[in-house]
């Protein structure tokens, strides 16, 4: 893969996306000629009813869009806290419970095995559909996470999403669910899906065509290469500059999940700014005021060089925040 060749004014580490180099051009390119060599006019026109969803990480935003009320769940570094999520069951008799299983946006983190029994058995209990976002499933470089929740999708309430958007390039906007056919049955009768008679038909047969050629998996084995070891010099540069940033190595995904001490990561956004680097802060992420001094930054945009000159930068506009 090629390296970036130009180098932006600013670096923004709230950009969840790989870089443009990462993108499978070529690939997608031998797919697309693939399909559009059979000459069937199918792939062009309104698609089959399919399994497909689109995701988005802005699920909050989404949420409340739809005017539901969001009760958020305390994690650690292995995932939602179980009693937590017991009372939080016991007290709001929610309908549906939504998750980032494995490599957790925004922190990273990853639900232990344990805690996915639990948290079905907690939920089934409850009566609780568990929407299981499941898009960095399969982006992992380091310890792989424990197995995916759609493993369980014949015997709970389950919905498990995943997203071409994250294992190949964002532009797609093609995804997938898996789950019981039951709740699979009411999807495809949505309005959403009607409507259109599924969704994105000439993408599911480009993308159908890259798997089958075997070039899916090349692509995804090349980007948590790139990802690991982009990763791994996010976090040493970090460590380096900014000695008291408080931080867990990620082992997949998109992000790192940043606490800096005794700075509002609201407060020292716009001095960023200034100082040619940008971020997400933490209570972004979360239904109140909470994770006041934290940061999101995401590897997965910049090469190593880019991301070590915005680590240097976000060092520098936090000095002069706390002078």
């Amino acid at each position: 893969m090629q390296t970036d060749t130009t180098v932006p004014s600013a670096i923004d580490f709230g950009k969840g996306q790989p870089s443009l180099s990462l993108l499978p051009a070529a690939a997608l390119h031998t797919a697309a000629e693939r399909v559009l060599a059979q000459h069937d006019p199918l792939w062009l026109r309104y698609g089959d009813d399919q399994d497909e969803a689109p995701t988005d990480f802005l699920a909050l935003d989404i949420f409340r869009d739809h005017g539901l009320r969001v009760v958020g769940v305390p994690i650690d570094d292995e995932g939602m806290q179980m009693p937590a999520l017991h009372d939080a069951l016991a007290a709001h008799r929610p309908s549906m419970l939504y998750t980032i299983p494995s490599f957790q946006n925004p922190t990273g983190a990853t639900l232990s095995a344990s805690r996915r029994e639990q948290l079905l058995a907690s939920c089934a209990a409850h009566d609780v559909l568990v929407v299981a976002d499941e898009v960095y499933q399969l982006l992992d470089f380091g310890a792989p996470p424990p197995p995916s929740v759609a493993t369980y999708v014949s015997g709970a309430r389950v919905l498990s999403l995943g997203s071409f958007s994250k294992i190949c390039a964002p532009g797609l906007r093609l995804g997938w669910v898996h789950g019981a056919p039951a709740l699979l049955e009411q999807l495809m009768h949505a309005g959403l899906v009607q409507s259109g008679g599924g969704l994105n038909p000439f993408t599911s047969g480009v993308v159908h065509s890259l798997i089958t050629l075997g070039l899916a998996d090349r692509v995804l084995d090349d980007l948590k290469l790139v990802y690991a070891e982009r990763s791994r010099v996010l976090c040493e540069a970090l460590r380096d500059a900014i000695p008291d940033a408080r931080l867990v190595e990620p082992s997949g995904g998109y992000f790192v999940w940043v606490q800096l001490p005794g700075v509002s990561a609201v407060e020292l956004l716009p001095v960023a700014r200034e100082a040619g680097v940008a971020f997400h802060a933490g209570p972004r992420f979360a239904t109140d005021d909470q994770f006041g001094d934290t940061l999101r930054l995401s590897f997965a945009h910049y090469d190593s060089d880019m991301l070590r000159e915005g680590v240097q930068r976000l060092a520098r506009a936090r000095r002069r925040l706390l002078a």
